[in-house]
């Protein structure tokens, strides 16, 4: 990945410590505060009280969708409401079966073992995750050759909760594991100000309604990007000396940080114009990824899916086309996919 998406303001995987610490403390940690993702909340919420009812582990939870939406989150409040404790975890941190293996035995009856990017497992990772899964034991291979021993460990029945930005990857026999799938959606301008206005009284400075709808029509849907532009405005305010977020300094700081009020930025704006200079045809994934001096991943994975689900650029079999809605907000006249003028 190039230093320029490394620095990306709305870039949601890649961000410093420091950031993650401080995102941490704007993290809700109940029910109650968590925006947004209302069907997936109600239907937890009824898994959760039955489980608690059989006093018995709760199902194993796989959530997917873009980066930024609250599946860590998700998983941290489904630990506090099953009263448990919850190992947090990413797939790339575990290289070697023993690894799991290692983690796995040190459960506790009814425990949470969230994995992060469940997608990148390596292939032996993922065989001791089917056993420890299905049947709540682990087989050990001690010893080599002809000496070589099985070991079966009973393990705690405890609840995996798998996240991943890349579904599709996953293999079906571990899909097929979990009992319940959830797909997280895009937030909506009002849910992402309500957002915003619960993490700035965390930072105790009061922002204005119309400041929080600002951040919030420019964070791409995603919670993670509201919360870092809301703490780039709150440096903005402070040199300003000013003690709240109001609209008008809010509006400067995003156009200073280079973020337009559809929450494009530079790298955006580069692939829809890409895409325009088309006129129409079609541009394949390989290409699009070299024009922009980007690797595929990070064009399909992080640009990507924002703009498809808000229709400024479809796939088709052909490859990427932009759509009237982005003609529209480069001005521009749109352009069928015969070249004419429409």
């Amino acid at each position: 990945m190039s230093d320029f998406m490394d620095d990306r303001l709305v870039e949601i995987e890649a961000f410093s410590m420091e950031e993650e610490r401080s995102e941490v403390t704007l993290r809700p940690d109940a029910w109650s505060e968590y925006i947004g993702q209302e069907q997936i909340k109600k239907n937890l919420g009824v898994f959760i009280e039955a489980s608690k009812k059989r006093d018995e582990a709760l199902d194993h939870v796989l959530f997917y969708g873009p980066p930024g939406l609250g599946k860590t989150t998700l998983a941290l409040i489904i630990a506090n409401e099953m009263n448990t404790n919850i190992k947090v975890t990413a797939a790339p941190m575990i290289e070697k079966s023993g690894d799991l293996a290692a983690i796995l035995t040190n459960l506790e009856e009814g425990d949470i073992l969230f994995i992060d990017e469940i997608h990148r497992l390596s292939p032996a990772v993922e065989e001791i995750l089917y056993s420890s899964m299905e049947d709540y034991r682990i087989d050990i291979i001690i010893g080599s050759g002809p000496a070589a021993q099985t070991v079966k460990i009973d393990l705690p029945r405890f609840t995996l909760i798998g996240a991943t930005t890349r579904a599709g990857m996953l293999s079906n026999p571990l899909r097929d594991r979990f009992g319940m799938s959830f797909r997280m959606q895009f937030y909506t301008t009002e849910e992402l100000a309500k957002i915003v206005i619960q993490a700035s009284n965390k930072l105790e400075r009061e922002i204005i309604r119309e400041a929080s709808l600002e951040i919030a029509k420019r964070s791409r849907g995603t919670p993670r990007i509201a919360l870092r532009l809301l703490r780039r405005v709150r440096d903005f305010a402070e040199v300003a000396n000013e003690e709240d977020i109001n609209h008008s300094r809010t509006k400067y700081a995003l156009d200073e940080l280079g973020i337009n009020s559809f929450g494009f930025d530079e790298m955006d704006l580069r692939l829809l114009n890409l895409l325009v200079a088309a006129k129409g045809r079609a541009m394949g994934l390989s290409s699009i990824a070299a024009s922009l001096s980007e690797d595929e991943g990070t064009v399909e994975d992080v640009l990507e899916p924002y703009l498809i689900a808000n229709g400024y650029l479809e796939r088709t079999a052909k490859g990427r086309r932009a759509t009237r809605a982005t003609y529209d907000v480069l001005n521009m006249e749109y352009v069928n996919s015969d070249g004419t003028l429409f």
